[in-house]
């Protein structure tokens, strides 16, 4: 069954069904493509702008020739989210996938008699999808697992891009998959040893009242990650990046994860080691009490409610976060 909503395919909006890339784009041959993806809260887009500046930023140190400014491209994405509205249900929110990639390779220049462009892509669909399986989280919290593989530092590839050459993120969700227990995420150290990101989340821990969060030398920095920075300041609680060691997560009184989708849940162990009392803190309480404040939305609850109202889409299939098991 058609969904009805639109996707925004270089100027032109067609069918989400029929919403194609060619097999000679630089993003299939390379994984040669920047992305963000967004949310809204009560329809409205959450940090629109910051996602497009750091999308423009990969933009810019992958050469790829985008004749849109950014002011356009934000506008692209509001028409977007109001043309796919109507299909949208009273308590949805809107999530943007937008794509940039250098299109298709010059080799295959003849396909187009010529003509290359970048490919530019706004999706937009229900964020429900991608939360109602997190919603027991906000209770259980997540076990993260330390896998084998590491994180690809700024010195081979730099992670602050965020580009879909993301293979190492993909292994380490199989290799976590494989162990045992419930609400493994994987947790992932540079090749010094130090804590960086989880796959597709930042990381942060409490200790003595401090928020701590890894540096942001070799990881994505998160918007949601950012905000995190500027909730700690409204409630007067320190909050600084340094090096982290597993070690330290074990010592600490609380830990937590964010990203766009779900905002904050709690770390409650490592490596199946509980951290502090093995529940949500109350840092972490405060932190998404004053979110919910700030955006006018119970995050917390909204995504229970979506929980209850969305059978687990596709749960055998991988997500950004978790690879099920066999």
């Amino acid at each position: 069954m058609k969904s009805g909503r639109l996707v925004y395919m270089n100027g032109v909006f067609v069918p989400e069904n029929e919403a194609k890339i060619s097999i000679f784009d630089s993003a299939l041959m390379f994984g040669d493509m920047v992305f963000e993806m967004t949310r809204s809260f009560n329809k409205k887009q959450f940090k629109l702008r910051e996602h497009l500046e750091r999308l423009y930023m990969g933009i810019k140190l992958l050469h790829i020739p985008i004749n849109m400014s950014i002011d356009e491209l934000e506008q692209a994405c509001l028409v977007t989210v109001e043309k796919n509205e109507p299909f949208f249900g009273e308590h949805d929110e809107h999530r943007l996938m937008i794509n940039v990639s250098r299109g298709p390779l010059g080799l295959y220049a003849p396909v187009f008699d010529g003509k290359l462009e970048p490919t530019v892509v706004i999706a937009d669909f229900p964020l429900k999808w991608t939360v109602s399986g997190m919603a027991p989280l906000f209770d259980t919290g997540i076990n993260a697992v330390i896998p084998s593989q590491r994180a690809i530092p700024a010195s081979l590839m730099e992670p602050k891009i965020k580009n879909r050459s993301r293979l190492f993120y993909q292994m380490a969700n199989i290799e976590v998959s494989q162990m045992k227990g419930e609400n493994n995420w994987a947790l992932l150290l540079d090749p010094d040893g130090f804590i960086t990101e989880g796959t597709g989340d930042n990381f942060f821990i409490v200790k003595n009242g401090e928020i701590l969060t890894p540096e942001g030398r070799n990881i994505l920095r998160g918007v949601s990650r950012a905000y995190i920075f500027d909730l700690a300041k409204e409630l007067g609680i320190p909050c600084r990046e340094c090096n982290i060691e597993p070690y330290d997560v074990y010592e600490a009184d609380e830990a937590f994860m964010t990203a766009t989708p779900f905002c904050l849940l709690p770390t409650v162990s490592l490596n199946g080691i509980k951290i502090g009392s093995g529940k949500m803190g109350d840092t972490s309480k405060a932190l998404l009490k004053k979110w919910s404040a700030n955006v006018g939305v119970d995050i917390e609850s909204q995504i229970k409610e979506y929980g209850k109202e969305v059978a687990i889409l596709n749960s055998d299939a991988p997500t950004p976060y978790q690879f099920k098991r066999k």
